[in-house]
């Protein structure tokens, strides 16, 4: 059994666009209102998230507020994406308080583009409670600590139920190796007409899945030299599997489906949707499946991502809560303790995380979602008897996943220029899926030259 004490945060990629909430007003800068409350901006749901989700918030945000009557809570649209998201740093129309995933913490500190908060995490207690290589992630070359680590997850295989069973398959044994993940989406395929397997392969995630479906087939995409450079090493067995299973998929058994432009958002609505049999993406994407995109919660299985090879694992994931580093004193102060009460204090107090669940609860939110701990699974899986009378996700369907997990090796992504390496990636993925006579063995070449000029920069 491997601890999760060996993940290594890491993020995924999803997307960064950001608007105001309905309903609410925020101000330009943030910093006091005329009553003279402190108004912190906030990052919430993506657009799209359904009321329920925004009822769930408002029950918080009255919470907090009323514990903090000096902080005026103004809730922001936000999502994360690759892409976009320095343009929108740089432009200052991020909230005061959001959330990024690891890959992008190491180049934003570089750039000073986030706030020091190593008094702050001192003072709460914090430091000591984290696995040190988690902490590692938000921690400068000045030993200073510039963001809390919120959440984990590992890399899982979604399957649509209702389509297993249409095409004679188990819904309660998913495939456990890459050629049944091939066998079972020529089934699905077959008996239904939808795509039986689908990936990611745009804004950054074409390169992710790619990088993970390495990872659990024994490869890895890059080396630490330990002296601050990076070895690219895209051009192994396990890679050059991966883009031929792909390939397979698409052009021989035709099991692939006809969108081969997906990225993180566009991929949940298409399963949400019922047109994908199975795909990959991290484990606590359950939440945003029912809570942005509508995903009868009766037709969703989880299982764990097939692994074979030398060194096999999963590719861990995450992300951290960080503030802009162009708020004040006063903001800052009102960011800390709204990360503190919003994000971390569930994490470690009985009473903390039965509010929160609660809240969530009564306005039908997901509450018991897989995820791997940022602290330690004992207290991970205690804190899963606090919130036992409030689980409501069906994690009977998602025992494939919970019941085999920790017997998985835990793997973090890659830490330098990691999405901009992931951004080459989407090419060749791309051009495994359209083009049937793709040379892998000339794309690998070519992308691994490429992607070490990037880590030479």
């Amino acid at each position: 059994m491997k601890s999760p004490a060996r993940v290594l945060l890491a993020g995924v990629a999803t997307v960064a666009t950001v608007g105001a909430l309905v309903g609410c007003s925020a101000a330009a800068d943030g910093g006091d209102s005329s009553d003279g409350k402190v108004e912190l901006r906030v990052a919430t749901f993506p657009p799209g998230a359904d009321a329920a989700a925004y009822e769930a918030f408002a029950t918080q945000e009255k919470q907090f507020e009323k514990e903090h009557p000096n902080i005026d809570i103004i809730g922001v649209e936000y999502e994360w994406e690759g892409p976009t998201f320095a343009v929108q740093l740089a432009g200052g129309s991020l909230p005061d308080v959001f959330t990024v995933p690891f890959t992008d913490s190491k180049t934003l500190l570089e750039n000073g583009q986030l706030m020091d908060v190593t008094a702050e995490m001192k003072d709460l207690g914090y430091q000591d409670s984290f696995n040190p290589i988690i902490l590692d992630g938000v921690t400068g070359d000045d030993g200073k600590i510039y963001g809390f680590p919120r959440q984990a997850y590992a890399m899982g295989l979604h399957y649509n139920r209702d389509l297993f069973e249409q095409a004679g398959l188990d819904p309660d044994q998913p495939p456990t190796t890459w050629d049944e993940v091939r066998e079972y989406a020529k089934k699905i395929h077959d008996a239904t007409g939808k795509a039986g397997y689908a990936q990611m392969a745009i804004n950054n995630t074409g390169g992710w899945q790619l990088t993970a479906q390495t990872v659990a087939r024994g490869g890895r995409t890059q080396t630490d030299n330990q002296d601050g450079t990076a070895t690219s090493t895209i051009d192994n067995d396990a890679t050059k599997a991966t883009l031929q299973f792909l390939h397979d998929l698409k052009w021989e058994d035709d099991s692939f489906g006809s969108k081969v432009d997906l990225d993180w958002g566009t991929i949940n609505q298409e399963f949400a949707a019922g047109n994908i049999g199975m795909y990959t993406s991290g484990s606590d994407v359950y939440t945003a499946l029912v809570r942005d995109f509508g995903l009868d919660p009766d037709v969703y299985g989880l299982g764990v991502v097939p692994i074979e090879g030398d060194d096999p694992g999963t590719l861990g994931g995450g992300d951290i809560a960080v503030i802009s580093p162009t708020v004040d004193d006063p903001t800052k102060e009102a960011a800390v303790e709204w990360i503190d009460w919003y994000y971390m204090q569930k994490l470690m107090d009985e009473d903390a995380a039965v509010q929160d669940a609660k809240a969530l609860a009564d306005s039908d939110q997901a509450v018991g979602t897989p995820v791997l701990p940022v602290l330690s699974r004992e207290l991970y899986e205690e804190s899963l008897t606090w919130i036992e009378p409030y689980i409501n996700v069906p994690r009977d369907q998602m025992k494939p996943f919970t019941d085999n997990i920790w017997d998985q090796t835990p793997v973090g992504e890659a830490k330098k220029s990691t999405q901009e390496v992931y951004a080459l990636l989407d090419t060749v993925v791309q051009t495994v899926l359209t083009d049937q006579n793709a040379d892998i063995d000339a794309l690998l070449a070519q992308a691994q030259t490429d992607a070490q000029a990037l880590l030479d920069e």
